[in-house]
């Protein structure tokens, strides 16, 4: 058994995600994860060698870092390993298969097939999820003006806001990339096939993981003045029979919280909406340490490797 198994070698774990990779492939009887000597972390030549022994590396690293981790792995020739970037490097680059399995029916075995992925944003995969069909199903125009407006966990944050919540100087909420450059606007708009650069207002709360992405529509604007229950059928037919995405009906209380994902791969997706006022808002539910990042990852690695999915 021992000589099946796939070894991944986890470039970055000590963050965050990389942790939370961890964490979840210890649940994966079919791999072994390697780990690099903590003094030899930053080791070029260390990690190359890394690199060329195990079947598969995620790189959890900041941008540039993971490019200069890649320039190793291109090194290797054919003795390249497959790769997954959980940075924001590589998710619209060219020759990157972008690790949303869901994002259209037959994508996860694009992402099966590819030697290099790159893991999605949190934010993005609840955002491209509520999206990209009402696009592709003709409901919503590709040049329609989109707002995005979501919340998240502490947690997501990096290292510096993670210590400042727990160490209780932070705000209990604020809005951040308030000059509308967010690194995750990119992939947002690329893969939601949004031909308009969408407004996208990020915030964060006073919990540590979790997170809810909205996106308000005004019906009457848009061709054939769908109503909201035209846009649940079509998320619904697109996420049919899909293992970790559900589209639910919108809780009759009018409210929603953050937090009942956590711990899992989870995305859930619901429209709120009101016919007769002609206004909506979709809604995405997702745990951001979960299906927005370590969980996405272990859902592409299962894919890459050959595994069951989960």
């Amino acid at each position: 058994m021992s000589q099946n198994l796939k070894s991944i070698f986890i470039d970055g774990e000590a963050g965050t995600t990389g942790l939370g990779i961890r964490e979840r492939l210890a649940d994966v009887p079919e791999v072994v994860v390697r780990s690099i000597d903590p003094e030899k972390r930053k080791d070029p030549a260390a990690r190359k060698e890394m690199m060329a022994g195990v079947d598969l590396v995620v790189l959890c690293l900041p941008d540039d870092a993971a490019k200069e981790s890649v320039a190793l792995a291109d090194e290797l020739g054919t003795d390249a390993p497959k790769i997954v970037d959980a940075s924001t490097a590589h998710r619209v680059a060219p020759g990157w298969t972008y690790g949303f399995a869901e994002l259209e029916p037959g994508f996860a075995a694009k992402v099966a097939n590819a030697n290099r992925v790159a893991n999605p944003g949190c934010y993005p995969t609840g955002g491209i999820a509520l999206l990209r069909p009402l696009v592709d199903a003709g409901l919503l125009p590709a040049d329609y003006p989109i707002t995005v407006n979501a919340v998240s966990g502490y947690s997501g944050g990096g290292k510096s806001m993670i210590e400042a919540y727990e160490a209780g100087t932070a705000p209990d909420f604020e809005l951040y990339g308030l000059g509308l450059k967010h690194k995750h606007l990119p992939e947002l708009q690329v893969y939601s096939r949004l031909e308009r650069r969408p407004i996208f207002v990020p915030s964060v709360g006073n919990f540590r993981q979790g997170m809810l992405v909205s996106v308000p529509l005004h019906l009457d604007t848009l061709p054939g003045k769908p109503k909201p229950a035209d846009l649940e059928a079509a998320l619904a037919e697109r996420y049919a029979g899909s293992t970790y995405v559900s589209v639910l009906p919108a809780d009759p209380s009018g409210k929603l919280e953050p937090e009942a994902l956590n711990d899992t791969n989870k995305l859930e997706l619901r429209v709120y909406g009101n016919a007769d006022l002609g206004q909506a808002v979709l809604v995405a539910r997702l745990d951001n340490l979960g299906k927005g990042a370590s969980g996405a990852a272990v859902q592409n690695i299962r894919l890459m490797l050959g595994l069951p999915e989960g």
